[in-house]
């Protein structure tokens, strides 16, 4: 079957020109230039001859992908992998360094939220606007028009100028308009993330429909594991602008996440780690879903394995975490004894002690979980040793449906739900007065 992308050798370098100065003005450097003409002139031969300190960056490098027609391919990594700067390449936003880019059929992409889109113009008329621009006649969008407006939820608003519009407003607008308008690649960044739970689900399976029956191919970045790994059967992983691994989805995942799990567990070489002649440290983690990580979804409980081995009977003994903020600042701890003061008498012997931590606990952040193995008042094993995993919580699809884009404060969920009872209706005394 011929491929509907191809992409062969593909690198994107950008040049850093290094300077040894703060800001300057413009006043300052049209000053200099009249003050200094020899200089300037001086400076004009250096960057002929190419003398001028310049550093390169790149972006992506040796890049070779050939995608089917029909096919859903995830593009996973972390921050700065490459991931936007490859789909740009095939949007034609940047052209590559080198290397050849083919693509046999209408592209669509949904790369930043909003992108071209007219603030003064009304969702009504962005709509025409974008698909003119996506290469769709005005009788082809009239024709999908109130499929387009039925599907961003948005009815209300369609005639708003969109400057007023919320993010998640911009976003279903954005991915209807992309959607309907049945391009042959679909090309989907990280903007899902703002929208809800139940629109989230809606493009998933917008997604899924138009590469199973319309047979349309699609190239999804995101950090959402969970929805890669729905929507995509295939994947690869970039990290520093190289693809370092691509086949099932499910394989790339696991190998992304123990990779990202290993950059923070440089201690774990110490392993096993033998504390006072009375306690050996045989391993620590983070774990969700049966897999080590350092990025842990909101919606979905994960635990904390300690395992460690007694060399005598011990009393007053205690394994538990820490967990902190970004700052350090302790948020809460929990001990094996907290609720079970009989644990603290430990027999010789080998133990795990493992604590799950409940769904929608954590706000989106970054966090330390720091291990503690101490014999309360007598002896704090490490105290020599600090030994702790950085964990990264993404955001809940559940919290604040309402304002998706809105930044929540506070590190801790309240998973309890409001109950709201009407005790006086107004409008009715109204009415019977």
């Amino acid at each position: 079957m011929l491929s509907i992308i191809e992409i062969k050798n593909v690198g994107k370098r950008y040049n850093i020109t290094g300077r040894k100065r703060g800001y300057v003005a413009l006043r300052d450097v049209i000053s200099e230039k009249l003050k200094h003409p020899l200089s300037a002139l001086a400076g004009i031969g250096r960057n002929i001859m190419g003398t001028n300190r310049m550093e390169t960056f790149w972006a992506l490098r040796n890049i070779n992908l050939s995608v089917k027609k029909g096919e859903a391919v995830g593009i996973i990594g972390a921050n700065g992998a490459g991931k936007s700067t490859l789909l740009k390449i095939l949007s034609r936003i940047t052209p590559p360094t080198e290397g050849e880019v083919r693509l046999n059929g209408r592209v669509a992409s949904l790369l930043e939220v909003g992108t071209g889109f007219h603030p003064e113009l009304s969702g009504r008329e962005n709509v025409f606007l974008n698909g003119a621009i996506l290469g769709m006649t005005r009788k082809e969008i009239g024709e999908k028009f109130n499929a387009i407006v039925d599907f961003s939820g948005i009815g209300d608003f369609i005639d708003t100028p969109v400057k007023r519009y919320s993010t998640g407003m911009y976003v279903r607008l954005a991915f209807s308009i992309a959607a309907h308008i049945e391009p042959d690649i679909l090309l989907v960044d990280e903007v899902l993330a703002v929208g809800d739970a139940e629109f989230q689900k809606k493009c998933l399976g917008k997604m899924e429909e138009v590469t199973g029956k319309a047979g349309r191919t699609i190239l999804f970045v995101s950090h959402n594991m969970s929805a890669v790994e729905k929507l995509c059967p295939t994947s690869i992983l970039l990290s520093h602008g190289k693809i370092v691994k691509a086949g099932e989805t499910r394989d790339v995942i696991r190998h992304y996440l123990a990779a990202e799990y290993e950059k923070s567990s440089g201690h774990e070489k110490l392993f096993p780690l033998k504390l006072k002649g009375e306690v050996t440290l045989h391993d620590f983690a983070v774990s969700q879903k049966n897999i080590r990580t350092a990025h842990l979804d909101a919606d979905t409980p994960f635990t904390v394995e300690i395992d460690f081995e007694a060399h005598a009977n011990l009393s007053l003994f205690r394994a538990g975490v820490y967990l902190k903020n970004a700052l350090g600042d302790v948020l809460t701890r929990s001990f094996t004894s907290d609720w079970q003061p009989e644990l603290e008498r430990v027999a010789k012997g080998r133990y795990q002690a493992t604590l799950l931590f409940p769904e929608k606990l954590l706000m989106p952040g970054n966090y330390f979980v720091s291990l503690s193995l101490n014999r309360f008042s007598v002896m704090n094993y490490l105290a020599k040793h600090t030994i702790e995993k950085t964990v990264t919580v993404g955001p809940s699809a559940y919290f604040n449906q309402a304002h998706p884009a809105e930044k929540p404060e506070g590190k801790i969920f309240i998973k309890n739900r409001w109950t709201l009872k009407l005790v006086s209706d107004q409008n009715k005394q109204s009415d019977e007065s």
